[in-house]
């Protein structure tokens, strides 16, 4: 059975933009099998809409599922394994990924960001439900606050690599590929 790879898009994303379709073709050459979805109202996400569309797409997942989630897609990773623990997956990669966001655009933004910022996650379980857990973020996220990084560790025991100048890891910021996260997931 082939190791499955779901890959999570940012919000207001799709699974066609910047580095996103680079991993999905080059996880294919590798032989995984990759679900990349177009997430409902990916424009207005919602933690409920999100988790359970994740949840009926995966099936039963095993330690041969990995995530790959963008911003929210990180978040969205992160409640559908708490959800499903004591479930196991086999590890999640989540590039700039947070718990807190800076410089939204009016209230309209904060409104929809609100209850993802402010709905607890229940760190011990995402923990326990995957093998390991990976963030890459840039020290030059304008939404991302470089603090977000010791929450990863201590709270999922993630390793981090923050990486140099890469903004939020989009195609505005000329982001098109992220090699590590291919040598990530095996």
């Amino acid at each position: 059975m082939k190791k499955r790879v779901f890959i999570i898009h940012q919000w207001d994303g799709n699974p066609d933009e910047g580095w996103l379709s680079w991993l999905s073709d080059e996880l294919k050459k590798k032989g995984f099998e990759v679900i990349a979805p177009q997430m409902p109202n990916s424009g207005e996400p919602k933690i409920g809409e999100w988790v359970s569309f994740l949840a009926d797409l995966a099936g039963e997942p095993d330690e041969r599922t990995f995530f790959v989630g963008h911003s929210i897609g990180c978040q969205a990773i992160m409640r559908y394994l708490e959800a499903i623990y004591p479930q196991k997956v086999g590890g999640a990669v989540f590039v700039a990924g947070w718990f807190h966001l800076e410089n939204l655009e009016g209230p309209e933004e904060e409104a929809i960001a609100k209850p993802w910022i402010e709905t607890p996650i229940n760190f011990e379980k995402v923990r326990n439900a995957a093998n390991n857990f990976t963030v890459i973020l840039s020290d030059a996220d304008p939404y991302v606050p470089l603090g977000d990084k010791e929450i990863f560790e201590e709270k999922l025991g993630a390793k981090v690599i923050v990486q140099k100048g890469k903004g939020h890891f989009t195609e505005d910021d000329n982001v098109t590929e992220i090699p590590e996260i291919l040598k990530l997931i095996k």
